[in-house]
């Protein structure tokens, strides 16, 4: 559900970056240990003007499973979906220092643990991360770690067509057209990758 030669958000718009655990809670584990896994979102935050109010909402969406937040990893999903040029908001994770001088406007915020100011400066993707756990309980109840990274997809096809959905069905047929399926084996096993994912896409 990924359109190959998709193109990168953030053209007019600022985004908001941050990361979310995903899966439940591990019981007789000891205190802090989990088997969630860890994803990073990146969402534009768009402004329609209505009857001259001005208000927010949320633009296009890119998700992906990731195995740590290290300054790589991180800057790497940052320069694999959103455009160069971008203002880039953050939480101030030192991993993301780097981004002005990949080519980002960097906006981050050290919220030190207050949710209030990470709600206000980061309020889009909260929202959506939020609607992702809702939905990946209420509708899947349980997603494993392997195969993640399609449900992320799925929802992010869905969410960037949610203002248009009778074209969602059209799109997926158009994607699948040029796309190659993983056999039934690849796709079991985790060995096929998609086509637009190097660090995360």
């Amino acid at each position: 559900m990924v359109r190959p030669s998709r193109d990168s958000i953030g053209l007019d718009w600022p985004v908001e970056v941050d990361e979310t655990l995903v899966g439940g809670r591990t019981r007789g584990k000891g205190r802090g240990v989990h088997r969630k896994a860890l994803v990073i979102g990146a969402l534009e935050v768009r402004t329609r003007t209505d009857d001259k109010k001005r208000s927010l909402y949320a633009g296009r969406l890119r998700l992906c499973h990731i195995a740590n937040r290290d300054a790589k990893t991180l800057t790497g999903f940052v320069g694999d979906n959103v455009r160069k040029g971008a203002v880039v908001r953050t939480d101030g994770w030192d991993s993301y220092n780097t981004l002005p001088q990949k080519g980002y406007i960097h906006d981050p915020m050290v919220l030190e643990g207050d949710p209030e100011r990470m709600d206000a400066h980061l309020p889009m993707i909260h929202i959506t991360f939020s609607n992702l756990h809702t939905w990946l309980n209420g509708t899947h109840h349980s997603v494993s770690k392997k195969h993640l990274q399609a449900y992320l997809d799925e929802f992010v096809f869905r969410y960037n067509r949610r203002f248009y959905p009778m074209t969602g069905f059209a799109s997926v047929l158009g994607i699948g057209m040029g796309v190659s399926a993983p056999t039934y084996r690849e796709f079991y096993k985790g060995e096929k990758v998609r086509q637009d994912q190097a660090v995360g896409s």
